[in-house]
């Protein structure tokens, strides 16, 4: 193996004729873990958490909020579906029962060298488009070229540390970083998903398009209605039914995708046998709707699943563009305003947890207060921190529940009138520009609206005006990507392995760049150092410590007020489906890895006859 490297190494480096050029040393491997070792050997013959004789065929129907125009789901125009990447195939696949990890999919194998400076990626001979033609390196090179120069934003950003793409022969491709230390660039390679060069050649990219791209994905697009469905087919000749990251997967010969304008219609449409899968999100449905027929008679399994991963964050945004933010008093203000305990059993049935970390239910999420590693790191930058950086980590102030929160309006009260902030004439008015306070709230979900007007009526009392604006999915997301809000509602999901992404969610660059995911609009040259010190961080420990740094100052700042998450995943499904007995432990997995179950179906035909 090691004799295969170096052969690697000489044929993309080349050497100068009449000397020998110092031998770049690097690893070929099947896969990629940044926690270490991999759990599977370069023979698997496919994952433990998959059933490998699970049948093929039925069809899987699934709902989504809203509406779609649009097939390209690449671009920052339009309304892409959510379920498009089925159709399309990535240098390397996820393991779900490892964290952080990926085996060849696209790519046969991998190569590095131990400063990840550069990634080397050996195509398979047998892949495909769905036309036949071959995946080559050089539609490996236009797919990053392109989704850099004509794709949504955030690709620009997510790859900014990757300074060229080169095909090095007639299988292999090269990814060149801007400097070594970035441990997960490599990965963040493999996730690369690979479009047709000969196609998109001849067409528009960066345009929306209702016409089915040529892709190289386990399903092909067999029926579109705009905003109201869409249709996949399973591709029977796929490339890669066979590869071991595939066995036992993509089981469904079909999948609908069915469209709702109306969150309520859409539990209904579930219960009517409209759709066969939900993830619920809504406390109060699962708790006091489902008592249904469908439900007692067990044709509808409620399920709660409990995985490894952190929690997303979820939090109110507090939109810092806006001036009347700036303060990190005020932010504290509208912290300490939040009643979670009241909410919590009013609203959400005892079912959620207040979030305290931006890293929840994980190693990453600061505790106590800092360690020397955190200490090394938070030290240069005492004088620009908050002195609670540096104590015990962030705890939000708690309530009996009773909705008399008194205390913490009071506190509150004290933050706004040091921030300068005055009630005259019954509202909070700043006393040097004369401003008052006024908020709206800006939502796209029915099942928020009460949660805002019970926040609100908490704002109220300390005088700040508030009023609450619903909209349509379609100018909720304009208005979004333009960040022309004052508060919203935001989660953000979170790995065990946080790099690049962090940037994407709290650094300065994206705060700047319409459609980021830095929503609060943080522009803290200390945050952004300490996101550089988790994406260069050369090991585990100063990953972890990283971590913990960026969320003392993250929490402290009061950039966000932390709401809450719910410590496990509710479930409603039509009996039709088996999964398998050992689930991973990172994902659900469906339609990924369940499949349709003849016997099951028969029987919820039988129990639904009168």
């Amino acid at each position: 193996m090691r004799i295969f490297a170096l052969a690697l190494v000489l044929l993309a480096f080349g050497a100068a004729p009449g000397r020998a050029e110092p031998a770049v040393k690097t690893k070929v491997t099947h896969g990629l873990s940044l926690f270490g070792d991999l759990k599977y050997g370069p023979d698997f013959q496919h994952f433990d958490y998959v059933n490998p004789n699970a049948p093929k065929g039925g069809t899987a129907r699934l709902s989504s909020n809203g509406g779609f125009d649009s097939l390209n789901p690449f671009i920052a125009k339009g309304r892409p579906d959510t379920r498009l990447m089925l159709t399309y195939d990535s240098l390397m696949a996820p393991s779900l029962d490892e964290p952080s990890t990926e085996y060849g999919l696209v790519a046969e194998s991998v190569e590095a060298p131990e400063d990840h400076s550069f990634v080397i990626f050996t195509l398979r001979k047998e892949a495909r488009w769905h036309d036949g033609t071959p995946i080559t390196p050089a539609d490996v090179v236009f797919s990053f070229n392109t989704l850099v120069k004509k794709g949504a934003p955030g690709y620009r950003f997510y790859y900014k540390n990757v300074v060229k793409a080169e095909a090095l022969d007639a299988r292999r491709v090269k990814f060149t970083f801007d400097k070594g230390g970035n441990r997960e660039l490599p990965q963040i390679m493999g996730q690369l998903p690979v479009i047709p060069k000969a196609y998109w050649e001849k067409r528009k990219f960066e345009n929306t398009t209702l016409d089915p791209p040529l892709s190289s994905g386990p399903y092909k697009i067999a029926k579109v209605e705009v905003n109201h469905s869409i249709t996949y087919e399973r591709v029977k000749d796929y490339w890669a039914a066979d590869l071991p990251v595939n066995r036992g997967t993509n089981n469904f010969d079909r999948i609908d995708v069915i469209y709702f304008q109306d969150e309520d219609v859409e539990l209904q449409g579930l219960f009517a046998d409209v759709f066969d899968y939900r993830i619920e999100n809504v406390a109060k449905n699962w708790a006091t709707r489902y008592n249904v027929p469908q439900v007692a008679s067990h044709q509808i399994v409620k399920e709660e699943v409990k995985l490894k991963n952190p929690e997303a964050f979820q939090g109110f945004v507090l939109n810092l563009r806006r001036q009347k933010f700036s303060d990190p008093r005020v932010r504290e203000a509208f912290d300490a305003a939040l009643d979670f305990e009241w909410m919590n059993k009013n609203f959400f049935f005892g079912q959620y947890a207040r979030t305290e970390s931006y890293f929840q239910s994980s190693e990453l999420a600061a505790t106590a207060t800092p360690g020397p590693l955190e200490l090394e790191l938070l030290e240069p930058f005492r004088a620009q921190l908050p002195p609670q950086v540096f104590g015990p980590s962030y705890k939000p102030l708690k309530t009996d529940g009773s909705g008399q929160n008194r205390a913490n309006l009071l506190k509150a009260k004290q933050l706004l009138e040091s921030a300068g902030w005055t009630v005259k004439n019954g509202a909070l008015t700043n006393g040097k520009t004369g401003e008052v306070m006024t908020i709206e709230m800006l939502v796209n979900s029915p099942a928020f609206t009460r949660i805002f007007e019970a926040y609100g009526r908490s704002l109220e009392k300390l005088g700040i005006k508030t009023t609450i604006r619903t909209t349509d999915e379609a100018q909720y997301i304009n208005r979004l990507r333009n960040f022309d809000f004052d508060l919203i509602t935001s989660v953000i999901p979170q790995s065990l392995s946080p790099g690049n992404e962090q940037r994407e969610f709290w650094g300065t660059e994206a705060a700047a760049r319409p459609e980021s995911r830095n929503y609060a609009g943080i522009k803290d040259p200390v945050v952004d150092a300490l996101i550089d010190k988790i994406v260069f961080a050369p090991d585990r420990a100063h990953l972890v410590a990283a971590c913990h740094a960026l969320d003392r100052v993250l929490t402290w700042n009061h950039y966000m007020v932390p709401t809450w998450y719910a410590p496990v995943d509710r479930l409603a499904y039509w009996d039709r489906f088996s999964h398998p007995a050992n689930p991973p432990a990172y994902a659900i997995g469906f339609p990924d890895i369940w499949w349709y179950d003849a016997a099951k179906a028969a029987a919820v035909t039988q129990k639904k006859k009168p």
